[in-house]
C-alpha cells in the first residue's frame, strides 16, 4: 500500500494497533543458542591457533590440542542440535525455534567446518583458491539444505539429504584422517552433494537418538584424550573417522533396500 492509503480521514480517530505478542525464548532455544555459540568458539579457536602457528614459523599441521578443541566444540554443538529438538517436543518450543535452529546450524555446521577445511587445505600446500572453493561448496550446501528443509513437509521417519550436523562431522573426519589432497577434495565435495541430494537418512528417534548422543559424547572424550597424547590415539581417530564416513555413505543404500523390500 501507498502512504495515502494509510491516511486517516479528518475527524476520524486513528484505529488502535493490535500489538503482536512478544516472542519469548524457550528452554530448547537456549540449547540452540548454545549450538551457535559452540560453532563460533570453534571458529575463534581455529583462527587463533592458525595465527599463532603461522607467526611461530613452524611448518606442519596445527597442534593436537588446538585441533581437539575445535572438533570437540563441534561435537558439543551437534549434541545440542540433537537435544534441542527433543526438548522442544517434550516441553514445547517457541515461535522462533525453527528460525533459530537454521541460523545456528549455518554457523556450526556450515561456516565452521568450511573454515576448518580451508585452514587444513592451505596448510597442506593447496593453492588458496582450491580450499576456499571447496569450503564454499560446504557452506552453500548447508544453506541450500536448510532452506529446502524449511520448505518441505516434515517426514516422520526420514531426512531428505544428509543432515547438516552429520555432514559437518564428515568434513571434520576427512581433515582428521589427513589424506592426499585430491582424495580430501573429492570426499568433501561428495559430502556437500550428499547434503543437497535426495538420499534418505533415518531420523534419530528412541534408541537411535540415544546411540547418536552416546557416540557424540564418546567422540568428545576421545578428542580430549587424543589432544592430551593418548597412546594409540591416531589409530582410534582413524577408526572412528572411517566408521563415520562408512555409515554416511552406506546408510542411504540400506534405507533404499528396506523401502524396496517393504513395497514388494
Amino acid at each position: 500500500m501507498t502512504p495515502t492509503e494509510h491516511a486517516v480521514e479528518p475527524g476520524r480517530a486513528a484505529p488502535a494497533r493490535s500489538e503482536a505478542p512478544r516472542p519469548r525464548l524457550g528452554v530448547a532455544d537456549y540449547l540452540t543458542l548454545g549450538n551457535a555459540l559452540c560453532g563460533f568458539l570453534a571458529v575463534w579457536a581455529l583462527a587463533t591457533a592458525h595465527s599463532a602457528h603461522v607467526a611461530s614459523g613452524v611448518g606442519g599441521p596445527l597442534p593436537r590440542t588446538a585441533v581437539a578443541t575445535v572438533v570437540g566444540l563441534l561435537l558439543v554443538a551437534a549434541a545440542l542440535d540433537v537435544l534441542d529438538g527433543r526438548v522442544a517436543r517434550k516441553l514445547g518450543g517457541s515461535g522462533m525455534g525453527a528460525e533459530l535452529d537454521n541460523l545456528a546450524d549455518v554457523v556450526s555446521f556450515g561456516f565452521a567446518p568450511a573454515f576448518f577445511f580451508v585452514v587444513w587445505g592451505m596448510g597442506a600446500g593447496l593453492p588458496s583458491a582450491v580450499p576456499v572453493m571447496v569450503g564454499g561448496a560446504v557452506l552453500l550446501a548447508v544453506i541450500v539444505r536448510l532452506a529446502r528443509f524449511s520448505c518441505q513437509a516434515p517426514d516422520a521417519r526420514y531426512f531428505t539429504g544428509l543432515p547438516c550436523p552429520f555432514g559437518a562431522m564428515a568434513v571434520v573426519t576427512v581433515v582428521l584422517i589427513d589424506p592426499h589432497v585430491s582424495v580430501a577434495v573429492t570426499a568433501v565435495l561428495l559430502i556437500s552433494w550428499l547434503m543437497v541430494s535426495r538420499m534418505a537418512y533415518p531420523k534419530p528417534r528412541g534408541r537411535k537418538l540415544h546411540a547418536v548422543l552416546a557416540a557424540l559424547g564418546a567422540g568428545v572424550a576421545l578428542m580430549a584424550l587424543w589432544g592430551l597424547g593418548l597412546p594409540a590415539g591416531d589409530v582410534l581417530i582413524y577408526l572412528m573417522s572411517a566408521a563415520v564416513l562408512a555409515v554416511i555413505v552406506t546408510v542411504p543404500f540400506h534405507v533404499r533396500a528396506q523401502r524396496g523390500s517393504a513395497e514388494r
